[in-house]
């Protein structure tokens, strides 16, 4: 009876697979036949923002179908990552990603509400900046070692302002006391913008804050810029040193964003994205800069190492300083 069973069911299995092959293939080939969804975890006006319409407007350009951005915000990123991660894996919904989204939620709750790594594709990762240490422009900081020995000297004698827990700007701080071996005492602020007040009249000593951030307060001379937290100087800043130039070897901290897939979207799909934006890299270069950044190009076989090599690290900074988020 199996032999039977197997001889009648084998050419059914045979002629499914090669159906269900043969319209995976097609998909793939006809993408994209109608709209392309990005989603950003973040309001309207915010750096995912920005760069998922500029990647929106490309993208509708060069592949000639219509592109459309929808900000899905709540509960720090997670609700919007969690929508993408949701959706069917077909590419017609893809997500704005960086470190908050991908990499920081996953080590800040104890129960994170996904695994980002698991479940979302890296297709590109474009976008970086750095975080840029600033102090008042009249503070008798004026550097790097300044910082540290005052420190030193007085431990959780200076204040540091963040952008709130679990932030880039607290965790790259973060990282920065560890690698020097001080204490700031942390005062936290309800997002970077309600920092400047208090930073630029000297009622706290140093903020590490995103260079897009940063640059217009200290180009306009209200703020004076003590280092990068980045291994290569600034195009935009081409006067601040390094970490590495300012005496903290080893330090190298780098905010990124890219577009991520659900798991499961087919790989003729992803490759054609890659492609797409590849093509699209000077106008990325241009416009990105526009908005305090810089076009960076990865090579798509080391998307995920280098997310995972991300993951690890800060797994490690946030660990070590016991923040957690619930």
């Amino acid at each position: 009876m199996e032999n039977r069973m197997t001889k009648i069911c084998k050419p059914i299995i045979v002629a499914l697979t090669m159906l269900l092959g043969a319209t995976t293939v097609a998909s793939a080939q006809s993408y994209p036949n109608h709209a392309i969804k990005i989603i950003v975890p973040t309001g309207p006006g915010g750096g995912y923002d920005v760069y998922g319409r500029i990647i929106g407007d490309e993208l509708g350009r060069r592949l000639n179908q219509s592109v459309y951005v929808e900000n899905k915000t709540g509960a720090g990123t997670v609700i919007g990552t969690q929508a993408a991660i949701s959706a069917p894996p077909d590419g017609y919904t893809l997500l704005v990603g960086g470190l908050s989204n991908i990499i920081f939620n996953a080590n800040l709750y104890q129960k994170p509400p996904y695994d980002a790594l698991k479940s979302l594709i890296p297709v590109v990762i474009n976008y970086a900046n750095s975080y840029m240490v600033i102090t008042a422009a009249d503070s008798p900081i004026k550097s790097i070692q300044d910082l540290v020995a005052a420190a030193k000297a007085k431990p959780n004698a200076l204040n540091l302002a963040t952008a709130g827990q679990g932030t880039g700007q607290q965790l790259s701080a973060i990282a920065f006391m560890k690698a020097t071996g001080i204490q700031l005492q942390e005062v936290p602020y309800r997002g970077a913008t309600a920092v400047y007040p208090d930073l630029l009249s000297g009622r706290v000593d140093v903020f590490f804050d995103s260079d897009t951030g940063a640059l217009p307060f200290v180009k306009a001379g209200n703020a004076r810029a003590l280092a990068i937290t980045s291994a290569a100087r600034s195009n935009q800043a081409p006067d601040v040193p390094t970490m590495a130039e300012a005496g903290v070897p080893g330090l190298d901290i780098t905010a990124w964003i890219g577009i991520f897939a659900p798991a499961g979207t087919p790989k003729a799909v992803i490759t054609e994205l890659q492609k797409v934006l590849a093509e699209g890299s000077e106008t990325f270069k241009q416009k990105f800069v526009g908005i305090g950044g810089e076009y960076v190009s990865l090579e798509s076989d080391k998307l995920e190492s280098f997310v995972n090599t991300e993951y690890e690290t800060w797994s490690k900074v946030i660990k070590d300083a016991n923040i957690k988020l619930d």
